[in-house]
């Protein structure tokens, strides 16, 4: 069988879209499936093409036998709703306009957050007369009118009806969440053609591991109970809270032996050293985006992980996939999401959850785990075993046996 994978985010990129699509297809071809990946060239988060690579119209390379076939696109960081439109657009002709030269597959994947993609994958499979699969990882462009980049209008309308008519269009719609599969239920798309794969995390890579003693002197945290976020810093991610935080714990009791750190970049992320700069913050810490195979040493000095999104009700959909990778490495978890994600947390016993957008309640979670030695380990035990219900290679070859399914359902309607 031959798959061919529509993203706009791939390996060596470390957001969650990038490490999803990279470790399933790698387990994919090693279960002896031939697989294509049409993708730009690696520039997530900042916009900077990655060194030894250039923005070309064309080029293959081969990563852990996956083909991967890289297209020019308008690269720009993630600044400014129009710019990001051109990068998206610019990504789908480009993927559209290659597709003669990647051959014939059985099934064609396109996957969100943004939709764009997933229109190129609904028109390489007209032209190729083969059915195409929508990987949902976000109600997009709902998520735009969330962080407010833009209010309800004609264009969101319009955005909103192409969503429902790829929906509707795909042979097969696979959601990293139970939530999005219900509102899309509520909004007509049958529920029958709906499966659900959650992210999940590789356990070889984030495992348990002692802390990192060269990062700690790095950044002066010997001694200290380091709590740290790892990801985007972006819009919908308001990490302003913790900056907030920082400060509140600066002068509060038993906050003084407290650091957080802040690991990633993004949009947000120069407002946010400016902000923290202005305010004289001693214990906090921004480190830029590390390679993939530096991360699992930088969750390693971290006591806690804090996890967090902006308050809004479409938040309560979305699973961060950083939630696995906490678990992978036994780090407790202190989680200011609402809705499903809490959900896995309480379940599991993996943490503590704090209300999204408030910096007091966070420091009053992050100063009562710290004191707690005792819940701090039963949270930290919980955490590592969870992760066992979330490995990444079980949760590819389930997402494999639905794709076969779905090609083999295709082929005998044919016959």
């Amino acid at each position: 069988m031959h798959i061919l994978f529509l993203t706009d985010n791939f390996y060596p990129e470390v957001n969650a879209p990038a490490s999803r699509t990279y470790e399933h297809c790698k387990e994919w071809v090693r279960q002896g499936v031939e697989v294509t990946v049409v993708t730009c060239v690696p520039n997530f988060p900042q916009g900077k093409v990655y060194k030894g690579y250039k923005n070309k119209l064309y080029q293959v390379e081969y990563i852990d036998d996956i083909k991967v076939i890289r297209v020019w696109s308008y690269i720009s960081a993630n600044q400014g709703f129009t710019k990001r439109i051109l990068d998206y657009v610019s990504f789908m002709v480009s993927a559209v306009c290659v597709s003669p030269f990647v051959g014939k597959p059985n099934i064609i994947i396109g996957t969100s957050p943004q939709f764009f993609t997933v229109c190129a994958a609904y028109l390489i499979s007209k032209i190729k007369r083969v059915p195409f699969i929508f990987e949902l990882r976000d109600l997009w462009p709902e998520s735009i009118k969330a962080v407010g980049v833009l209010n309800d209008s004609f264009i969101i309308r319009f955005f909103e009806k192409l969503e429902l008519s790829l929906y509707r269009r795909a042979i097969k719609i696979i959601s990293v969440t139970n939530s999005f599969k219900r509102v899309l239920i509520e909004r007509g798309i049958s529920g029958e053609k709906i499966d659900v794969i959650t992210n999940g995390v590789d356990l070889t890579r984030f495992k348990k591991a002692l802390p990192n003693e060269n990062i700690i002197q790095r950044y002066g945290l010997k001694g200290k109970f380091v709590a740290g976020y790892v990801g985007t810093h972006g819009a919908a991610h308001s990490l302003e809270t913790l900056i907030r935080a920082a400060a509140i714990l600066q002068e509060t009791k038993g906050g003084e032996d407290i650091d957080i750190v802040l690991l990633g970049d993004g949009s947000e992320k120069i407002k946010l050293v400016q902000q923290a700069n202005k305010m004289n913050l001693t214990n906090l810490h921004f480190i830029d985006t590390v390679p993939k195979s530096e991360v699992a040493r930088y969750w390693s000095i971290l006591n806690v992980s804090i996890i967090h999104l902006k308050k809004t009700d479409l938040f309560k959909t979305v699973i961060p996939s950083k939630l696995f990778e906490c678990m992978g490495m036994g780090i407790p978890i202190l989680h200011g999401v609402s809705g499903e994600s809490a959900e896995i947390v309480v379940k599991e016993g993996a943490g503590v959850v704090f209300e999204s957008e408030n910096p007091m309640d966070l420091v009053e979670k992050l100063i009562s785990l710290k004191k707690d030695s005792e819940l701090y380990g039963q949270y930290k035990s919980s955490s590592y075993r969870a992760a066992q219900n979330y490995d990444r290679t079980k949760l590819a070859s389930k997402m494999l046996s639905l794709i076969e399914q779905t090609v083999q359902c295709k082929t005998t309607a044919l016959e």
